[in-house]
């Protein structure tokens, strides 16, 4: 059999955890992990978040210090000073840097390029592997994820009906993951201890599904957990920190819901 024949299954399970079903599973999830690609896909794409800073090209510099002319034989320091007498500023070092109220040496500048691209196909091929490595046991379990449950994790479409945080619990409690959100709140409270001006908490599961009308809003209620939908997944998503291997969860629909030319990645990389 070809390797472009060759069909990967996955188990459905239902929200107590137990198996009603075998789908066969879209095959971007027999593809290699390529972390390479994925590093690089994750830091041009996280760069199109960041914004420009920049300074005033005569910030610190608006001021009346001049150094004396010769600048020897004043019984000072040569270091420009500010003009003037009987006011506080007048005697005062300015307009250069390390003085107080200077300008910066190297000042950021608004013209700097920080946005970084990466190609259409090499994008989609790392959206791909890091897809794949939700399948791998063991890139999950080096993120310190706790689970039992059967890579992929795949939840029956009722996954993406449930509206009460108390649900959710009990699904993850259901899947092995009980111990999940301690492991998050843990985490955010050792960053409160070492950070103590903002508090933000560890990266958890994801789910994905094809509407998130309903789960979404119940998500954003647990610190560390987040909700995608299938059609518009990115290697942010799936790999925080260009870590691949977060825990996952698809609900079937997304399976379905997976962008063609996603798929098309996993087939043509097959054959």
């Amino acid at each position: 059999m070809a390797a472009s024949d060759q069909k990967m299954t996955g188990k459905v399970i239902d929200l107590e955890g137990k198996e009603i079903e075998s789908v066969d599973l879209p095959a971007v999830f027999n593809l290699p992990v390529r972390e390479d690609i994925i590093a690089r896909a994750y830091t041009a794409l996280e760069s199109h978040n960041k914004q420009r800073q920049g300074r005033d090209p005569l910030a610190g510099e608006r001021t009346t210090a001049e150094a004396h002319n010769p600048p020897t034989g004043q019984g000072i320091s040569r270091i420009p000073r500010i003009k003037g007498e009987r006011y506080s500023k007048s005697g005062m070092a300015g307009g250069v840097a390390s003085v107080v109220s200077g300008r910066l040496p190297f000042p950021p500048r608004s013209e700097k390029v920080i946005r970084k691209e990466i190609n259409k196909k090499e994008r989609r091929l790392a959206l791909a592997c890091a897809i794949a490595a939700t399948a791998k046991k063991d890139m999950v379990s080096r993120r310190n994820h706790v689970f039992t449950a059967e890579l992929p994790i795949v939840v029956s479409d009722d996954l993406e009906k449930i509206s009460k945080v108390k649900d959710l619990k009990n699904f993850l409690e259901a899947i092995g993951s009980r111990d999940e959100l301690q492991r998050i709140s843990v985490r955010a409270r050792k960053r409160h201890v070492n950070l103590s001006s903002f508090r933000k908490s560890g990266v958890g599961p994801l789910f994905v599904v094809a509407d998130d009308s309903i789960i979404g809003p119940a998500l954003n209620s647990l610190g560390g957990v987040s909700v995608a939908r299938a059609n518009s997944l990115s290697v942010l998503d799936l790999a925080p920190g260009a870590s691949a291997g977060r825990l996952t969860i698809w609900s079937k629909g997304a399976l379905a819901a997976l962008p063609k030319p996603l798929i098309e990645v996993g087939v043509n990389y097959a054959s």
